[in-house]
């Protein structure tokens, strides 16, 4: 098991034709940032956007629901359409999307508009994450390279959601809630104008898209989203049922329609890696954690210990900063011990994070109870998140790598709107101690699985490509010896 842990990524030369690797980088970490700010950046406006285009209580919620579906449910789309039109075509479309949707947003007169255009920005969100992802692929050789600018990547998706606390709560109290829509406009035609000459173009796969897959993936997520998010909101017991249920039909109805098809939304190849199988499934357990905890944790600080929106949003700066630090130290620790060393020592730091915040749940200080176990819970992130990532990314062909992106990020929202659901069903029923007790025991379990699954001889010798050989051959990009 100890070579295994200490497995070398296979360092590639650069290739002189890429574009300037700087300015492309900046171009894919800035998009990602902007999706992932958007998520929250509305959450402390509510109350003004209520009072001015006169949301009822339960319509209220979906001005942040109606991004979260439109982005979960169409991120395979989105990334299967990269594979197949061309990624910077792909991204692009999606940012025109999404750059569309803020304006409009900004402007809307009215509750039903307001929505639509949620809706258009998480459809644009949903088509420029995961080719932002596959871009990574293609301007960073795969290494030390490549884990640095997916530490990059990754500090600006996870970072993004407290930064959107903080800069909605801003922009809310010192101009408008409006503000939060057209802050958007400019990143979007600066990204739109910098990208079709900082972007690498990519060929387009053979063959037509694989529409019913589409249908079926697209409407599928969404119902097992809405499923998720009628849960945390205590919804009518049979609808929450329904939407599991035929989400469920219809994800399992995807995958016996893509074995029959020419050009799958979702290559049965992506899935057929033990490696990247592992990654797909520990994706999505570790936001029950992360992001369930979050959430019971900004809705404490603002009920229980009294801090404005603006002061709730710069109290999770400490974890923001934590990623960011962990990210960068990422592609050294990879290079040095190997790819599986630094996820579990990212997991395992999620443990001590989760298990301190558990312990720290009856005080009622920020310094004692919170400070510690978000810094922990940040740098197990940074750890886990570029790690994860390049396991599931590498060794994916050039035809399936945005399908890859999409499948992984489509496990991460999923993972993100559990972890809230269930959280939330147990806080309200228990109360916060339990709930984060419960999420406590989920990376306790994501940490055993990654363990097992990622350091079993036979993960490493069940993809062996053509004429190669068991002692010296390449899975997702990792060097067996």
């Amino acid at each position: 098991m100890t070579h295994l842990l200490r497995e070398r990524p296979v360092m590639s030369r650069p290739d002189p034709k890429r574009p300037p690797q700087a300015i492309a980088l900046f171009i894919l970490v800035t998009c990602q940032l902007m999706v992932t700010l958007d998520s929250t950046v509305v959450n402390v406006a509510l109350l003004p956007i209520r009072h001015a285009l006169r949301f009822s209580p339960a319509g209220l919620d979906w001005v942040i629901d109606a991004y979260s579906l439109a982005f979960g449910g169409c991120l395979l789309l989105g990334g299967r359409v990269g594979d197949a039109l061309g990624r910077r075509q792909a991204l692009c479309a999606g940012i025109a999307l999404f750059t569309a949707g803020s304006l409009a947003g900004g402007l809307a007169p009215s509750a039903a508009l307001l929505l639509a255009s949620r809706a258009i920005q998480g459809l644009g969100a949903a088509f420029a994450a995961p080719n932002a992802l596959a871009l990574i692929t293609v301007i960073a050789a795969e290494g030390r390279e490549r884990t640095r600018a997916l530490g990059l990547f990754t500090a600006a998706s996870a970072a993004g959601g407290s930064l959107g606390l903080v800069l909605g709560g801003a922009l809310t109290s010192l101009i408008s809630w409006r503000a939060a829509f057209f802050v958007n406009v400019p990143v979007g035609l600066t990204v739109l104008a910098l990208a079709p000459r900082h972007l690498p173009p990519t060929p387009r796969s053979a063959g037509g898209l694989d529409v019913a897959g589409a249908v079926l993936g697209t409407v599928g997520l969404v119902a097992v989203i809405n499923g998720l998010i009628d849960l945390a909101r205590q919804a009518s017991a049979v609808a929450t049922l329904i939407s599991f249920v035929s989400g469920g039909a219809l994800l399992i109805a995807l995958a016996v329609t893509e074995l029959r098809v020419d050009n799958p939304i979702v290559p049965p190849a992506v899935v057929r890696v033990p490696r990247r199988r592992v990654a797909l499934v520990v994706m999505l357990l570790i936001p029950i954690t992360l992001y369930g905890s979050f959430f019971l944790t900004a809705q404490y600080v603002e009920a229980s210990l009294h801090f404005s929106p603006l002061r709730a949003g710069l109290s999770f700066l400490p974890l923001s900063g934590a990623i960011v630090a962990a990210s960068r130290l990422t592609p050294g620790l990879v290079a040095r011990r190997g790819p599986v060393v630094a996820l579990l020592l990212g997991i395992a730091t999620l443990v001590l994070g989760s298990a301190w915040m558990v312990a720290g749940s009856s005080s009622s200080s920020y310094l004692l109870g919170l400070l510690g176990p978000l810094v922990l819970l940040g740098a197990g992130a940074g750890l886990a998140f570029p790690t994860l990532n390049a396991i599931a990314l590498a060794g994916a062909s050039p035809r399936e790598t945005g399908a890859t992106a999409g499948l992984l990020q489509a496990s991460q929202q999923i993972g993100t709107s559990a972890g809230v659901a269930v959280l939330t069903v147990f806080a309200v029923a228990d109360g916060r101690p339990a709930a984060l007790m419960v999420g406590c025991a989920f990376v306790i379990a994501t940490l055993a699985l990654a363990a097992v699954g990622l350091t079993r001889r036979s993960t490493g010798q069940r993809a062996i490509p053509e004429g190669g050989s068991p002692h010296n051959c390449r899975l997702s990009g990792l060097t067996y010896r």
